[in-house]
């Protein structure tokens, strides 16, 4: 895999937007480098260059700093009613993490309402503010509802302008973002994929382009699709935070670690200097993921510990809340810590499913610390929530909870003795969680239900069906440490010297010199003398 990605690498000269300049120098700041957007209107041409810099901060989701400079905009330009319909793009938020508040949608109202009032110069113009008002017209649905409205309304919009190259570009993300993690057809985000694709050709320094492309291939099948946009992204707008973590959702995806550690450190470390809690949360919860598939325990801590030096998390933004619970869960479980994680506690939010994830963790530790009790109070609670989750009608989030609350039965049956049960529910979660994609608010699943049922078949002194595992585990979620490790220990019990080479010596790159865990311990002893 780190062939082929070593063979993507490249430079590329990125010609950075000029308009930015005077802003930021005005601010006593460098020139920020967000890429290059050219966006046709009718406002004044001295406001052109603002423009078009808010519309490049609002591809990487930047969203107040874009907010900031469409308003900026509007003030010297009070005819210029296209802004409206940027000032309404923005409070959408990340189209995939549905964090848009009662209070974004009264301000996305008026705006609209004041671009009607203003009257746009064109049909085009016109065209945009009634195609994202899609979104707002009918606030109490779902979100998800919401980004179908919005995705058929720029579907229109685009078919109506097939030469207008931002309104194609928006469509995209809009499919990208309907895109069911069930549906492993991924018609509608290979669709939007298709349509970027040529425009990546045609605008090689566009920030919108390349970020749509790699939510466009976030998905294992069609990961490596992605990887060239990944590798443009960063150069293309490095100022940018999100810009700087993109990358690593296809970084994830294909068991590129040091990629994913370092453009999430980059990006962190971004968003500190611009004072963005929320993608410094994100881009950690990447980072700390991707330094436990490296061994690297030391930094993971850190990671976690500069998370909770964060305060005044937005209560609303879903991504963060999910960070704040699942690193610490990950960083107990990846290491195999289950008192450790027996003894996790959920963080108080306002999301059911972070809590889970907690819950989860903890259920795993207590089960296999051999603390049956706890680890039963720990699972009925994930059944509650899987069914709340359900009752309202969120069911990717109850499916989810639900694979955890099997995964956690079976464990708690395991410890209790109940070993045909255990490996029954395990191998019912396995299936069920083959049916569906992780989020994109997350890198991945707290641990892969097969690969937890390889670790059962293992401790149930059935080797060869945990090899089976573990190996199907590494087609969805590839390189994996400790996924990695268990199959070269199958492979070594049955027998099968070259595939228990061939898994510990890449357990063994992926690790380097660290030795903060035993396993790696056995994997040098095994390849010392094999």
């Amino acid at each position: 895999m780190n062939r082929v990605i070593s063979a993507l690498l490249f430079s590329l000269p990125v010609a950075f937007a000029a308009f930015a300049h005077d802003e930021d120098a005005a601010a006593g700041k460098a020139p920020l480098k967000l890429g290059k957007v050219a966006f046709a209107n009718t406002c004044s041409p001295a406001v052109q260059p603002q423009f078009e810099r808010a519309v490049a901060l609002l591809h990487s989701f930047w969203f107040n700093e874009a907010e900031k400079a469409f308003r900026d905009v509007l003030s010297h330009d009070p005819g210029c009613a296209i802004t409206t319909w940027g000032i309404a793009t923005v409070r959408i938020g990340n189209t995939f993490a549905g964090n848009a508040t009662a209070a974004d949608a009264k301000v996305a109202q008026e705006a609209i309402a004041q671009g009607r009032s203003i009257g746009a110069k064109s049909e085009r113009e016109k065209g945009y503010i009634e195609a994202v008002s899609a979104y707002w017209d009918n606030f109490s649905q779902p979100h998800g509802a919401r980004m179908e409205a919005i995705s058929k309304s720029f579907e229109t919009l685009a078919a109506r302008l097939p030469q207008d190259d931002e309104a194609q570009i928006f469509s995209a993300i809009y499919l990208t973002a309907i895109q069911s993690p069930m549906d492993k057809t991924f018609g509608p985000t290979l669709k939007a994929a298709a349509r970027l694709e040529p425009l990546l050709v045609k605008y090689p320094d566009h920030p919108g382009v390349a970020h749509y492309l790699i939510h466009s291939y976030d998905y294992p099948p069609i990961a490596e699709k992605g990887i060239p946009a990944a590798k443009l992204y960063s150069q293309i707008a490095p100022s940018a935070p999100h810009a700087l973590h993109m990358p690593s959702h296809i970084f994830t995806r294909v068991g590129a670690w040091q990629e994913s550690a370092e453009t999430n450190r980059r990006s962190a470390d971004t968003a500190i200097k611009e004072r963005s809690s929320g993608d410094q949360l994100h881009a950690l919860d990447y980072l700390v993921y991707a330094n436990l598939q490296l061994a690297r325990d030391n930094e993971a801590r850190a990671g976690i510990e500069e998370a909770r030096t964060i305060a005044n998390l937005n209560p609303d933004a879903r991504q963060i809340w999910y960070a704040v619970s699942a690193m610490p869960a990950r960083y107990a479980v990846e290491r195999g810590m289950w008192k450790e994680a027996a003894g996790l506690e959920p963080v108080p939010s306002r999301y059911a499913f972070a809590t889970a994830m907690t819950l989860y963790a903890k259920a795993l530790g207590a089960a296999r610390s051999g603390n049956v009790a706890s680890a039963e109070a720990a699972t009925n609670e994930l059944g509650e929530i899987a069914k709340n989750l359900r009752q309202m009608k969120d069911e990717y989030w109850a499916t989810e909870v639900r694979v955890q609350y099997l995964g956690a039965q079976a464990w708690t049956a395991y410890a209790a003795g109940k070993r045909d049960e255990a490996l029954a529910l395990m191998q019912e979660a396995a299936k069920l969680e083959d049916t569906s994609e992780k989020n994109a608010v997350s890198p991945g699943r707290l641990i892969p239900a097969r690969e937890l049922l390889g670790d059962m078949l293992m401790e149930s002194g059935r080797p060869a069906e945990a090899l089976a595992e573990y190996e199907q585990s590494q087609v969805r979620d590839p390189n994996r440490l400790r996924g990695l490790f268990g199959a070269g220990l199958a492979a070594a019990q049955v027998g099968d010297k070259a595939k228990a080479q061939q898994y510990f010596r890449r357990v063994a790159g992926l690790a380097g010199t660290s030795d903060t865990r035993p396993e790696l311990r056995k994997v040098r002893e095994y390849l010392a003398v094999n």
